[in-house]
């Protein structure tokens, strides 16, 4: 299994002491926290894509190319590539180059967002969010893998004889995610390709994330890429730790009550009682991800939230160092434990190119 970080980058004020950090305080700050995660062990780190306040990273390609410069084995991805208003012609193109620029250390998770303004903006209508996904998708696929593509649909002008450059290095494209909470036919979509299907898992219930993996598991194996356990599939979760639980509890409390995107709703207990949110020990943040296999089955990648909501910068590497020193050790052991053979490991260039070749 893959473990890793995602940042969402919010620029909040942090509660405790009411101080907002500059927009290029938190764009450093991302890029410190991605270097702490390869430093500490972890396998990943994502960024989001977002165009609005209170969030800055609107030009992922941007940071994870410096990123790859600074770094040695980390994988750079996205928690968030927007299909829907992004063109498909330059996200093939960005994330190509990317792919050369890290020596192929580089995938993305294809998504629709959940800021409504977004799609003006663009030039797009939210109505057409899923069919955006579809087709952009559909041509994105085909970029990646034919020389000279000629396209028309409804979305963008057509394509004739049209060839992305650069092309993908050693003629695999990069692995794609499909990410969603609560749409099927994103599930369906990841199916049918056989990529992969993340669910961010953070805000809902167990009950819901099942429903969502079991759909695209069993649509994986009718598209004819494998049984339903040979599917790809990554979860996210959201953790705060202190090596005492109370501690955790009472330090991490008005964080959460005027987090962006949760707070001012349910209490942090009851949030943490039907989410998988977890706030306590290291301890409890293993057996709690542990727990997810229950309902998702063995899977490939885990990526946790760690700095949202206005967290100090050091405070969140504290929670790296956790992660790597106390938390995924133990979770890369107990995964591993009665996992099946013919379960995949987490995507990778070198063994997609190997699977290539053959």
């Amino acid at each position: 299994m893959q473990f890793g970080i995602f940042s969402v980058g919010d620029v909040t004020p942090d509660p405790t002491t009411g101080r907002t950090p500059t927009e290029r305080e938190r764009i450093k700050a991302m890029v410190a926290i991605a270097l702490k995660a390869e430093e500490a062990g972890l396998d990943v780190f994502a960024t989001g894509e977002h165009h609005n306040p209170p969030f800055v990273p609107s030009s992922p390609t941007t940071m994870l190319g410096h990123i790859a410069a600074r770094t040695e084995r980390l994988i750079l991805s996205t928690a968030t590539t927007l299909i829907t208003t992004n063109d498909p012609v330059k996200i093939a193109e960005d994330f190509a180059m990317l792919q050369h620029l890290a020596d192929g250390r580089v995938d993305l998770m294809l998504g629709r967002g959940n800021t409504a303004p977004v799609y003006p903006w663009f030039g797009q209508d939210i109505r057409q969010g899923i069919p955006l996904a579809i087709e952009n998708y559909a041509l994105l696929h085909r970029l990646w893998r034919e020389e000279a593509v000629d396209w028309e649909g409804k979305f963008r002008t057509p394509l004739q004889g049209f060839t992305a450059t650069p092309r993908p290095l050693d003629g695999v494209p990069p692995f794609v995610w499909h990410g969603s909470i609560r749409s099927p036919e994103i599930a369906e979509q990841a199916a049918y390709y056989g990529d992969g299907f993340f669910h961010n898992n953070i805000f809902w219930p167990a009950e819901h994330t099942k429903r969502m993996v079991e759909l695209y598991r069993t649509r994986y194996a009718h598209h004819g890429h494998g049984t339903p356990e040979q599917a790809i599939v990554g979860l996210g979760g959201h953790v705060f730790m202190r090596r005492n639980a109370q501690d955790a509890v009472r330090e991490f409390r008005p964080y959460f009550d005027v987090a962006p995107v949760y707070g001012h709703g349910p209490s942090l207990e009851d949030f943490m009682a039907q989410t998988p949110l977890t706030v306590g020990s290291p301890q409890q943040v293993i057996e709690k991800t542990l727990a997810f296999r229950d309902y998702a089955g063995d899977y490939q990648r885990q990526l946790f939230l760690v700095d949202h909501a206005g967290l100090p910068l050091k405070t969140v590497l504290e929670q790296i160092d956790l992660l790597g020193e106390e938390v995924v050790p133990v979770l890369r052991k107990e995964f591993a434990v009665g996992r099946p053979a013919d379960v995949p490991e987490a995507p990778t260039h070198a063994a997609r190119l190997a699977a290539a070749r053959g």
